[in-house]
This record gives C-alpha cells, structure tokens and sequence, in this order.
C-alpha cells in the first residue's frame, strides 16, 4: 500500500500548486493536472498526498486524490495513461484485446501519441482489425456533472492538435483512438465540453467522422491500486 498522507484542501494559487492542511499545519503540494478543477479542489475537501524524498522537489508532497460526493477521484493526469497501457496488456480493453505488443509514447509525425498497440508476425487475428499498427491518445477524465463526464475541464490547443495527429494517422491507413477514461466513479457516461472548449468539441466530432475510433472507459479507484473496470462505456457528441 501506498504511504498517502490525509490533508485538507484549502486553496489553489495557480494550477501547479495547491495550500493542504495536515494536522494543523498549512504546506504546499504539487497538483499533477493542469485542469481547473473548480468543482473538486474546494475549501476543506479530504485530499490524499503522496510525499517524496527527493531533496531536489521544490513541494515535498503531491496532491494525487480528492474526496468527492462521497467517492475518490484520482486528480493525477499521467497516471490514467498507466492505467490504460495495463489495461490493455492484461486484456481488460475487449477492443483492444487482439494485440501482442503494447508499448508506451510513439513519436509521429511532430507529436508523441500515449501508446502504441501491434501484432507479432504469427499473429492470426489480424483480419479482424482495420489497421496492423494501433495509436491511442488517452485524455483523463475529472470533470462530472450529474453523472456525465466532459472533457476538457480548460480549453485545450494541445488536446485538439492530438486529435488532428490521430486524423492523419487514420487517413495513413492505421488504426487510431481517442480514449477518454474517466477517473470520477459517479461518471457513467461521456460528453465533450462544449461550454468550455467548442473548437476542441468540433474537432472531436470531426474526429469521430474521418474513422478516428472514441473509447470511454472508468476506472476504479483506491489508496491501494486504480484499474479499468466494465465496458466501454456511452457517449454523446453534440
């Protein structure tokens, strides 16, 4: 198990830095997602900090999860691509299952996509695929409102550039998705947020209609572990 340490949440100065209380004492902690946050990171939420030892960290501590509407939601971006690339090596990804080599960041083009899926030479299912060569872009997912989840929570030029890499690679003959995987429990199904991004949106839209393939997953969260549960789930373009 991991050694996280309970703090209350107090306030946010900018977006990489978070005032916690533990036992009385206000510190800092490094906040690892860029998003807003607004409806999670509120005053005296239950926050979980993971601390470090590295002597070279300018905050001793980071903020990986928070307490919301009675659940744990995991704030750590980076950690929903591990999540995805186990997922998909232990077979739980059923559209996905068919590959034999996984590996992490692929260089395309000008930008670098989360995770590279392929087949071994024997490999017999390949007919059963739309390309030999698979690229997944992963985008975590905090944002729920009711029990829908929208991304992005802050507009996004980097998000809507990925997009635009996964319609080359498709329009080149290889498989390419955008997997959204929500990491709040009360989600249960996926939109984009249009209030908060509309080109992003548009480009998701555009996406979805030059063969660009949208996978919405959950995961499941505690102190101990976070994996991908169920099925892909429903979503909702415009």
């Amino acid at each position: 198990m991991t050694d996280y340490i309970k703090a209350i949440f107090k306030s946010r100065p900018n977006r990489f830095i978070a005032n916690v209380e533990i036992d009385g004492e206000e510190v800092i902690a490094h906040v690892p997602n860029t998003g807003r946050c607004k409806e999670l990171l509120v005053p005296d939420a239950t926050v979980y900090l993971l601390p470090s030892d590295n002597p070279k960290r300018k905050t001793k501590y980071s903020l990986h999860f928070v307490e919301n509407r009675g659940v744990l939601v995991s704030l750590y971006s980076q950690v929903a691509n591990d999540i995805v690339f186990e997922g998909i090596k232990n077979k739980k990804i059923k559209e996905l299952a068919i590959y034999d080599n996984c590996t992490k960041e692929k260089t395309i083009g000008k930008s670098r996509i989360d995770i590279y899926c392929s087949f071994n030479n024997t490999n017999n299912n390949r007919e059963n695929n739309n390309g030999e060569e698979c690229y997944v872009e992963v985008k975590g997912v905090t944002l729920v409102e009711g029990d829908i989840a929208k991304f992005p929570d802050a507009p996004t030029e980097r998000g809507r550039k990925h997009l635009e890499e996964l319609i080359k690679i498709k329009k080149e003959g290889k498989r390419a998705i955008v997997f959204f995987l929500i990491q709040h429990p009360i989600g249960n199904s996926f939109e984009p947020n249009w209030k908060n991004d509309p080109e992003f949106s548009k480009t998701l839209i555009k996406a979805e209609k030059e063969g660009v393939e949208i996978l919405v997953y959950k995961s499941e969260n505690s102190l101990e572990h976070m994996k991908i549960v169920g099925e892909s789930l429903k979503y909702k373009l415009n």
